[in-house]
């Protein structure tokens, strides 16, 4: 299959089909079969670990379905256990380019972390097991270095298939998922889809790292396929992992969903002066977003609904504030989806000192340029003057910068 490039002024996008479970060697295989050169792959691996593993391409089937399977081939002895920390000095000491080496250092990370969680221990003991060989070690680069060769605008995945059943490892017999699997699952939507261990540590850090959760596959124009295989071929279940291309074919492309939470509690007995210091403790403590809603409660007393917007991680501290800062005996919880623009900042100068204009943008076009009004305050304080008038001048050398609605964000090539 000729090697797939980036040549098209539509924007690209990935979505990951992984509802049969994944693992490292299956994306491999999916990239290798949609059009990324095995040379590519092997290149990336080598400035990581030269001389040590080879990838082969084979063409098979599993349950009827033809797919790619890439074999890592260890060409050297190999190491039961490797630490965490080893990793990290063996990737940033590489000669990966940058984007490859930042994508393959934030998911063993991941790893790391989720076997810490697993094990209750500080992440920079972990040893790695499974995940620490060196075909796990090639696994991780070779498909973080697909991705990046492949220059898409947009890495979605759909609901992993994680198994059911148990397995024995290092630890002994544990039920599948195994706990890192289901640690690295948090915010994800899982499905049991067999028995057996269907997806690994590794296959599930590299979704949940490198790709955000759109549960079907989103509008486009298919441009690729690519179908990598397991090692199993289990009858009933096609053991694939599925990675599609797609251009947008609108104006612009579909914003990524993340999953979201959020928490609500009416109060009617809170001082108001309290109100601002609420909202700030929540935001320091990792909101994403938290607001007032002004309501009127039963007998027609004056009341305020509280909004606490966040993603899992910060969740459980989050409930615990709420019930320390403000007076409830409950809160609703929702889980909802939240899509954001992509966001960056570019500073201009107003009387002589920066204010940052913040940019919300999307295929590459600005949609938004704000200044940040916490620098506005700071000018204004600083040279004696209204915030009014800071304000209309960061707009005026907003402008002046070309930070205008529909203009290109700045830098992108």
């Amino acid at each position: 299959m000729a090697e797939t490039t980036r040549s098209r002024p539509a924007p690209l996008l990935v979505w990951i089909d992984a509802r049969n479970g994944v693992a490292g060697d299956m994306l491999l295989g999916a990239l290798a079969d949609v059009g990324v050169s095995l040379v590519v792959l092997q290149q990336a691996i080598d400035a990581v670990m030269p001389g040590t593993v080879r990838l082969t391409s084979t063409e098979v089937q599993r349950a009827g379905l033809r797919a790619t399977k890439v074999g890592v081939d260890v060409l050297v002895d190999d190491l039961p256990h490797r630490d965490w920390t080893v990793i990290r000095g063996m990737l940033q000491n590489s000669a990966l380019e940058a984007p490859v080496k930042k994508s393959a250092l934030a998911v063993f990370e991941a790893l790391a972390e989720a076997e810490a969680r697993a094990h209750g221990i500080p992440v920079e003991t972990v040893h790695f097991h499974e995940v620490g060989a060196w075909d796990s070690i090639a696994d991780v680069v070779g498909v973080c270095a697909g991705l990046v060769k492949l220059g898409a605008d947009s890495i979605t995945a759909g609901p992993v298939g994680v198994g059911s059943g148990s397995i024995r490892t290092a630890h002994g017999e544990i039920p599948i998922p195994v706990p890192a699997v289901l640690e690295l699952s948090r915010g994800w939507q899982v499905l049991a889809a067999g028995l057996g261990e269907l997806a690994t540590p590794t296959g599930m850090a590299l979704v949940a790292t490198l790709a955000e959760l759109a549960p079907t596959l989103p509008d486009c124009t298919v441009t690729g396929v690519g179908i990598g295989a397991g090692s199993r071929d289990d009858p009933g279940r096609p053991n694939v992992v599925r990675v599609i291309l797609g251009e947008y074919s609108g104006p612009a492309q579909p914003l990524p969903g993340s999953e979201a939470w959020v928490l609500e509690a009416n109060v009617d007995d809170l001082d108001p002066r309290l109100w601002p210091g609420v909202l700030s403790s929540l935001m320091d403590a990792g909101a994403d977003d938290a607001w007032l809603t002004p309501i009127l409660m039963k007998k027609g007393r004056p009341a305020h609904t509280l909004h606490v917007l966040a993603g899992a991680e910060p969740l459980p501290r989050l409930r615990d504030l709420v019930f320390d800062l403000v007076p409830t005996l409950g809160m609703r919880e929702t889980p909802t989806t939240k899509r954001m623009l992509d966001r960056s900042w570019v500073e201009v100068r107003v009387d002589g000192r920066p204010v940052r204009i913040k940019l919300g943008h999307r295929n590459g076009r600005i949609i938004t340029a704000t200044p940040e009004f916490s620098d506005v305050a700071a000018v204004a304080a600083s040279v004696g003057t209204t915030e009014r008038s800071v304000l209309a001048g960061a707009n005026a050398a907003a402008a002046a910068a070309g930070l205008a609605v529909g203009a290109e964000v700045p830098g992108r090539q």
